[in-house]
């Protein structure tokens, strides 16, 4: 019976997989424990807003949806708001791996983020994309955006990702982009459904990719390093081979 040698991100979430040190689970639980309660203090914040403002933290009143007037089936709009939001997610997901196989910021975020990850079981993926994309909507769509509108509530969410490290910068105008589409989506819909179900799926494929691709194999297939300047500038010699922007001595060159 023949076998198929396996892709790089099979060998790479097989490695990563052999290689978790002993104190992870520890460390799992305990990351595990602070997400919850983060995202559960998250959730009560935008629950509380929503019901201090006398709205729903997850249908918009009819007059202030897009559609409102040509789809007022509150139903209906439900239905397509999940259907976008799966195409949606579909084509953040298709594009999020074709940027980091071909764009040279995208590749060094990767790598970023996958050093602050670290490995993570795909029970661990399931729980983060869940309560992130489900608790995050929920307050920055579902209460923050009929208080503060589209575009101030897209660009407090892509400042929510920055953190400390200005290395996430291109991770917090992503954010801020796609916060600004999760917000259009509830807008013309009025369903959150549809932008939570595409956050979700969005979170979960992901980090999946994040965990399971590490671009160093094929950074060293192509001769390079994946901190190396060829993700921002110019190739690094890792042989005897010169660089293709490497000047060659010319063989009529005379010796000092």
């Amino acid at each position: 019976m023949s076998t198929r040698a396996a892709g790089p991100i099979q060998q790479s979430a097989r490695c990563c997989s052999a290689a978790r040190p002993v104190w992870y689970p520890l460390v799992l639980s305990r990351r595990l424990g602070t997400s919850a309660l983060v995202y559960g203090l998250l959730a009560a914040s935008g629950s509380l807003w929503s019901l201090l403002a006398g709205r729903s933290p997850l249908w918009l009143p009819p007059d202030e949806v897009w559609l409102g007037q040509w789809i007022p089936d509150t139903t209906a709009r439900t239905l397509l708001s999940l259907s976008l939001g799966v195409a949606v997610a579909a084509l953040a997901i298709r594009g999020t791996r074709t940027l980091v196989e071909r764009t040279r910021w995208a590749k060094r975020l990767h790598i970023e983020l996958r050093s602050l990850v670290g490995p993570l079981s795909s029970a661990a993926i399931a729980f983060f994309a869940l309560t992130s994309g489900a608790v995050e909507e929920l307050f920055f769509r579902g209460a923050m955006q009929p208080a503060l509108g589209l575009l101030l509530t897209s660009v407090v969410f892509g400042a929510a990702h920055l953190g400390h490290a200005t290395a996430l910068l291109p991770l917090a105008l992503w954010a801020a982009l796609m916060g600004a589409v999760f917000g259009a989506l509830y807008a013309l819909t009025g369903s959150l459904l549809g932008p939570i179900a595409a956050h979700v799926l969005i979170n979960y494929e992901n980090m999946h990719y994040l965990v399971a691709y590490d671009p160093a194999p094929v950074a060293r297939e192509r001769r390079v390093t994946p901190d190396a300047p060829t993700l921002v500038g110019s190739p690094v010699r890792l042989s005897g081979r010169p660089n293709p922007t490497e000047p060659t001595p010319s063989r009529f060159a005379t010796k000092s």
